[in-house]
């Protein structure tokens, strides 16, 4: 790559990561909480019949395959710093946050499996899913039912949420996670051609505009459910979560010696900000040292005066 054209892109990436994370005291990210609008819904009819009454799915348990799933996970556990990440043991309290915001945003289209591993099954709502064309669905969603089947999260894990087939796979105990694949699902909901917006946005690059903004509309969802304690594990874990994509995209410019603290750096800064917005971190400017002598000093030297009361008005 030209040095020129590496240099116009390092900056544009710099200039990313300067909007994307909100620094002190009050910098405004383009991943503020902000809903998204829809204005129309574009729904394959037969998506939704064949969702009705079977919209959320669980795997059956498997201890061992969890167990050496919850292994491979370990990478993700790392990077979020969250436990919880790939552990595949999806609590109540995940699978209520999902369902909810699938009923608040008429997203009755939508299937999610909840560690579950069902190739076939998605290749029958690929072949519905009419809202994409024949030409996308048969050979990039054909490509990604496939993946699905040769490397089944249900083992790898990585939620995330399929277009082609508008299906949300879970393997996180994390409601934030949730709630953000359900924002790409309601995100493409909107669009006019899903299968040119979900090429698209596969591009290097691409993939930093849907990121943006399902997660400021996950982040206004949980602000309008007045739980500190969601909103606080949703900035820890979205905020980070986007720094790996950004990450991504720009460690692929370098080589491996560079590559490797760019991801790093931007995940760093991830963290810092998500932690930053939960509440965490007190960004509040300290007094200089002199200043807080001087008001030690001040209270030394002024004594105490002992009031004595007001005589008594005859």
């Amino acid at each position: 790559m030209p040095c020129r054209t590496r240099r116009a892109l390092v900056a544009a990436v710099l200039w990313l990561t300067l909007h994307a994370a909100p620094l002190p005291p009050a910098a405004a990210g383009p991943f503020e909480p902000k809903e998204i609008a829809v204005d129309r819904r574009n729904v394959a009819d037969e998506l939704v019949e064949a969702t009705r009454g079977s919209q959320i799915e669980r795997g059956t348990k498997r201890p061992i395959l969890d167990g050496f799933g919850w292994v491979f996970g370990i990478p993700g556990k790392l990077i979020l710093w969250d436990r919880r990440v790939d552990n595949h043991a999806v609590s109540p309290r995940t699978e209520d946050a999902i369902r909810r915001y699938l009923a608040d945003n008429d997203l009755e289209h939508v299937k999610v499996r909840i560690n579950q591993y069902a190739p076939l099954d998605d290749w029958r709502r690929l072949r519905k899913n009419k809202t994409v064309g024949w030409g996308y669905r048969y050979t990039f969603g054909a490509l990604s039912v496939a993946g699905e089947a040769i490397f089944p999260g249900r083992l790898f894990g990585g939620d995330r949420y399929n277009p082609w087939t508008a299906t949300v796979h879970l393997y996180s105990d994390v409601p934030a996670i949730a709630l953000h694949e359900g924002a790409h699902a309601k995100d493409f909901t909107r669009r006019d051609w899903p299968g040119t917006y979900a090429f698209v946005t596969a591009l290097p690059f691409g993939d930093l505009w849907p990121e943006a903004i399902a997660t400021g509309d996950a982040l206004a969802y949980v602000q309008q459910q007045e739980d500190p304690q969601l909103a606080q594990e949703s900035y820890r874990i979205l905020y980070p979560a986007y720094g790996t994509y950004l990450g991504g995209n720009a460690a692929n410019l370098f080589s491996a010696p560079i590559a490797l603290p760019v991801y790093a750096g931007t995940l760093a800064a991830g963290h810092v900000a998500g932690r930053m917005k939960a509440g965490e971190v007190d960004t509040t400017p300290a007094a200089p040292a002199w200043e807080s002598e001087a008001l030690e000093s001040d209270d030394e030297a002024i004594p105490a005066v002992a009031l004595e009361p007001l005589p008594a008005v005859e």
